[in-house]
């Protein structure tokens, strides 16, 4: 699916891609680094799609999303967390 075709179906299901990123705890920047790609992940393309359908049926889906309990999650690759460092044992002078 392409941004353009994804931004419609917001528009379907009457939500704005800072709210939908919200709603299903996706950063914001993840989904509007799909823009330069040109096209949305599946999973996402789903998730707009039953959407759109849902409001379509007069179908409350952002209760429906709340109520999963959903969490952003965290950055966890090389470089993102600050781990603890063990403390370096002491040198001892070797004569």
């Amino acid at each position: 699916m392409t941004f353009i075709e994804f931004k419609k179906l917001l528009l379907d299901a009457e939500i704005s891609v800072p709210k939908f990123s919200q709603l299903i705890k996706v950063n914001e920047k993840n989904i509007q680094s799909y823009k330069k790609k040109g096209k949305v992940p599946n999973t996402i393309a789903v998730i707009a799609t039953c959407f759109a359908a849902m409001h379509q049926a007069n179908i409350d889906y952002r209760t429906l999303i709340d109520e999963l309990g959903l969490e952003l999650k965290t950055k966890k690759g090389a470089g993102f967390g600050h781990k603890k460092k063990s403390p370096k044992e002491p040198v001892l002078d070797q004569e």
